[in-house]
């Protein structure tokens, strides 16, 4: 009979088969409350599921991570039953868990409204109310083919002809709705209830466009009320922040169908594109980076060599020119490597390490792209290191200092760090993956840090270590990268000559602190909700004169502000001067300067700053005293 060992290494011994609900209620009352499903050897399993043998068991509740994920799946599962209860003829198709939530794919004949929705939340709460029970059952593939055909349920028949012949599969129902899944689940309605639906999306069936169109449905579902409460807070602050919008009011950059993830910058966009791309040029130099360009267009031959044409042809471009195929490049790594291979190397030459702010090309799917978040065409702040194995320690570690001094200077303090492990699909062999993803854990122990890993989301070529910054409302983004790869300056031929007069292939590091400028200015935007610090802003200071009688003077103010390196303007409208305040504070421009008669007079000016502080007039050696007290990078 088994012996049931817990996470913390006592047994429990049981006379007879046990569920994991029993083990739970035994170690328990509240715990068994608290169930939600349990691991056994390893594995999710329902709390239905029978132990009859020896295991290692742990009780999943909701402050469990996979808890959650199991909340979010199982509410995915209320929504469907929600709509068929109230659309009958609607068919569910599929209904994932994602970040923060869930959704279901759903055919209808017409669209649902939002009135739909608020219907459709309303009987999913109802359902939650009834508690009614969760329970799995199992069905050979061909015969749950039929069994959902009959249903009229033809997404899902479809689904299960993708699956193995000999495959049985696991079914699951509450109330009167089934559904295919491989769960597990929580044992009944009763655990929901602390969830949301955010939103209505259309999405190709399989997410082919060349497929019908079906209607989405998302929602978000947290452990608890409080919980859901903070994350519907968390989404009010991402709405006023969506960089599309403050883009839009602020007038930095638009897209458009005519060139789908392609952005069109505006000058005050691209000031502040300059700015990071100056910044980051001046970190190149500062960590001893040569800046280096290599060819937008290249031929196919050199992309088959790298691995890019066998691991990553469906993400790029191609055209043809005399009967050849080229490829726009979806990455500067290639051509790097052709840059180091057109000299002889020496090891005193290395670390060599090469910078470029490289235009990229990646076809992504249109439902994918998202403003300047997720584009088509973007520029990296791409480098890449040739080293030998004995350096790579010291590199990483440099370049992980390089990397929190500059998320620092754009106002990011909190920054996680990740190491993601190696793919399924992948070039060479355990040995170079053990000995690169052992190196970047020995790097980052040198430096001090603590991270995360990330087993099977490394590149196909390299491990990773990845950067995640948290933003002003508590949001991870994935930035920076660095990664060690011993593959393609093998498929590439890359070389350099030992200190024994020996041949060797060097070791390349891939490297970028921000990643997609494109998507990190977006960041930075929802970051600082468009008011960005002095020297990023695209305008810093707006000189508003009351009457025609100050005209003179204010325009005489705002050039001896551009000749001192500010990116200022004057506003002379014949508008009063409360407009002028109101419409720029609206654009966020740090500093707002106003002249009547007495500052014309006295060659002075009346300082307001966007959040409304009067610091009063003073003279113009006193503002730029004034402006030196902002936060700013060495420099700027």
């Amino acid at each position: 009979m088994p012996v049931i060992t817990l996470p913390d290494g006592s047994e429990r011994r049981f006379d007879h088969p046990v569920s994991v609900a029993e083990v739970a209620a035994d170690i328990g009352a509240g715990l068994a409350k608290a169930a939600l499903a349990g691991r056994v050897d390893g594995c999710l399993v329902d709390l239905s599921r029978v132990i009859d043998a020896d295991a290692q068991v742990a009780i999943v509740t909701a402050r469990d991570e996979d808890g959650l994920e199991i909340i979010r799946h199982s509410t995915a599962h209320l929504l469907g039953q929600a709509v068929k209860v109230l659309f009958p003829e609607a068919q569910v198709t599929i209904g994932p868990v994602v970040d923060n939530g869930f959704y279901y794919d759903f055919a209808y004949s017409r669209p649902f409204t939002p009135e739909d929705v608020e219907a459709i939340e309303a009987k999913m709460h109802e359902l939650a109310s009834q508690d009614l029970p969760v329970s799995r059952s199992e069905m050979p593939r061909d015969k749950a083919i039929a069994f959902f055909r009959d249903m009229g349920e033809e997404y899902k028949a479809r689904i299960i002809e993708d699956i193995p012949a000999d495959e049985v599969l696991s079914l699951y129902s509450q109330g009167e709705f089934i559904d295919l899944c491989r769960g597990p689940h929580v044992p009944s309605t009763g655990k929901l209830g602390a969830f949301k639906l955010t939103k209505l999306a259309g999405a190709y069936w399989r997410g082919d466009a060349s497929n019908e169109m079906l209607q989405r449905i998302y929602g978000t579902a947290w452990p608890d009320k409080k919980a859901l409460k903070a994350y519907l807070h968390q989404l009010e602050e991402a709405e006023k922040r969506d960089h599309r919008r403050i883009g839009k009011q602020l007038d930095l950059f638009h897209v458009q169908e005519e060139a789908p993830g392609m952005v069109f910058w505006h000058a005050k966009g691209w000031s502040i594109w300059n700015t990071v791309e100056q910044y980051m040029r001046r970190v190149y130099v500062d960590c001893g980076y040569q800046e280096v360009r290599s060819p937008q267009v290249v031929d196919v031959s050199l992309w088959k060599r790298s691995g890019h044409w066998e691991n990553y042809k469906e993400h790029m471009f191609f055209t043809e020119s005399e009967k050849r195929e080229y490829a726009l490049k979806p990455m500067n790594c290639p051509g790097h490597v052709q840059i180091f291979n057109h000299a002889l190397r020496s090891y005193r030459d290395l670390p060599l390490r090469y910078g470029e702010f490289g235009a990229c090309h990646r076809n992504e799917t249109s439902g994918a792209l998202h403003g300047i978040m997720r584009v088509r065409g973007f520029t990296q702040d791409d480098g890449h290191i040739f080293c030998t194995e004995a350096q790579i320690e010291e590199e990483v570690a440099a370049f992980h200092e390089q990397a929190m001094r500059v998320y620092a200077d754009f106002g990011f303090n909190d920054v996680s760090v990740k190491i993601a492990l190696r793919p399924d699909v992948r070039l060479g062999t355990d040995e170079d993956w053990d000995k690169a993803e052992n190196t970047l854990r020995d790097a980052l122990r040198r430096c001090g840090v603590e991270w995360e890993e990330l087993p099977g989301e490394g590149a196909f070529y390299s491990p990773k270590v990845e950067y995640h910054l948290k933003d002003a409302i508590g949001r991870e983004w994935q930035v920076g990268t660095i990664q060690a790869d011993y593959h393609m300056p093998v498929k590439l031929g890359a070389e350099y000559i030992d200190e024994h007069s020996q041949r060797k292939v060097p070791v390349m590091l891939h490297r970028a602190i921000l990643g997609s400028l494109e998507r990190f200015i977006g960041i930075l935007i929802e970051h600082h909700e468009g008011r960005f610090p002095l020297w990023l802003a695209p305008t810093q200071v707006v000189v508003m004169n009351i009457t025609d009688r100050q005209a003179a003077f204010a325009r005489e103010v705002a050039k001896t502000l551009c000749a001192r390196g500010l990116r200022a303007a004057d506003d002379l409208r014949n508008e009063k001067i409360g407009f002028k305040i109101r419409e720029h504070t609206l654009r966020r421009v740090p500093f707002l300067l106003v002249v009547g008669d007495r500052e014309a007079d006295e060659r002075t000016v009346s300082v307001r700053t966007r959040e409304g502080e009067d610091l009063g007039a003073m003279t113009l050696d006193a503002f730029f005293q004034r402006l030196a007290e902002e936060p700013a990078p060495n420099g700027y």
